[in-house]
């Protein structure tokens, strides 16, 4: 029996309603998502769909922001938000007999968003200290360096906060401008999981979605194709702290792209969990760490397959080594049949166990709808993982590893190693 059964609308104004109705749950989680995120910003407004994020709770026409809090704190339930570099979701988990008095906070804010500048110019400063509690982090430095070393001079390397300075700029009409051109009825998903009928869903909620401003889907500038040569890049931050992070940044595919399904595998047997192979390596047989994992930030054009590791700067050099072998090994030797199975097993496996949550399933209706303009059956998507081979692996593993394109290397710490040395291990024999 499935865990859900999907229903998707779409109103004459061009807004998306998608729901996943499950019976058995006592929760309803609701997500109203905008396609427009990071990536859409200009560099003169960098930092400003983050902003907005942080404004919308500020209050409305009808609600003051302490009032926004209550009604949905006050049922029992949760309110929050996040912003990525393709879109900006609001989302609320409540008991289901409370759909409309949270679905009306959540609209209300999309919509009727005040936006006072006295609350433009206090968040201005919540946000400054964002931004400077993220610089004492040295695993989050190195992952925004990496970002700006992979995509350099391009919105998707820029910090999704913004810069102290760019956030520093920002106008409150730039605020007003980006939210009137994103948060439109074309640009605009509404989805809804938990014990809810799709049909009522849309009855209760049309007329208040009908109310949202007119537009089309926001454009991006898209990320330029990679060249014939490899490239490798490496920056380095050196700060007095105990330990160095390192974060290496490899080419891998986009959303579109049909290697996607091969490198979740990939990324599943060298770093997810800790049957991986780096975590053995590093951690389990040398020591050498004590966090090791793999990332991939899969964009519609574009994608990035990274390996993070924190450790003593004298190791290093060590650790650089085990990884430059582990990723050639992989690429020159096709993964035994049973490797293969366990890493399929556990990506199809976490897979299903997270969309037990409601919270989960409306993030799954959200993320499919905006990428691909259609929901994704999870049975679909996991026999895709299912149907990988080991020739599929090691094929995606030579493009990301061996191939063309910009490998990014960046280090925060107490670094010794030059750039060079640091490089070496990533560049072509």
């Amino acid at each position: 029996m499935p865990l859900a059964t999907y229903h998707l609308s779409r109103l004459e104004n061009g807004l998306r309603v998608a729901t996943a109705e499950m019976p058995a749950m006592e929760s309803v989680s609701v997500g109203i998502w905008a396609g427009a995120g990071g990536r859409h910003e200009s560099d003169r407004t960098n930092g400003a769909a983050h902003f907005l994020e942080h404004l919308l709770f500020k209050g409305t026409r009808r609600r003051s922001a302490s009032a926004i809090a209550r009604e949905v704190e006050g049922l029992g339930g949760d309110l929050n938000a996040f912003t990525s570099e393709d879109h900006t979701c609001y989302f609320a988990k409540a008991e289901a007999r409370h759909l409309p008095r949270v679905a009306d906070v959540l609209l209300d804010m999309y919509q009727h968003s005040a936006l006072p500048l006295h609350e433009v110019e206090r968040e201005r400063g919540v946000i400054r200290e964002e931004i400077l509690m993220g610089r004492d982090q040295p695993a989050q430095v190195a992952e925004e360096l990496l970002t700006a070393t992979f995509w350099p001079r391009h919105p998707v390397g820029r910090p999704l906060t913004g810069t102290v300075e760019s956030v520093a700029a920002l106008r409150r009409a730039d605020l007003t401008g980006f939210w009137r051109a994103g948060y439109s009825s074309g640009n605009t998903v509404l989805t809804v999981a938990g014990p809810v009928v799709h049909g009522e869903v849309l009855t209760g909620l049309s007329a208040s979605l009908a109310r949202t401003r007119p537009g089309q889907r926001a454009r991006f500038r898209r990320v330029r194709a990679a060249g014939a040569s490899r490239d490798v890049v490496v920056r380095v931050e050196r700060q007095e702290v105990e330990q160095v992070q390192l974060t290496i940044g490899f080419p891998g595919p986009g959303r579109h792209d049909p290697r996607r399904f091969a490198v979740r595998v990939l990324s599943a047997i060298l770093g997810e969990n800790m049957s991986s192979r780096l975590f053995q390596r590093l951690r389990e047989e040398r020591g050498l760490c004590y966090s090791v994992h793999t990332h991939l930030e899969t964009l519609h054009e574009t994608g990035m397959f990274s390996v993070t590791v924190g450790l003593e700067a004298d190791r290093l050099a060590e650790t650089l080594e085990l990884i430059r072998r582990e990723i050639a090994r992989i690429a020159s030797k096709r993964v035994a049949s049973g490797e293969l199975q366990r890493s399929i097993d556990y990506l199809v496996g976490q897979h299903r166990l997270s969309l037990e949550s409601t919270t989960n399933q409306m993030s799954w209706l959200g993320e499919t709808l905006l990428a691909y303009d259609r929901i994704v059956d999870p049975d679909t998507a996991r026999a895709q993982i299912a149907a990988v081979t080991a020739a599929d692996v090691q094929a995606v593993a030579r493009d990301c590893f061996l191939g063309a394109g910009r490998v990014a290397v960046a280090a925060v710490g107490p670094v010794t190693l030059s750039d060079d040395q640091i490089g070496r291990a990533f560049r072509p024999a």
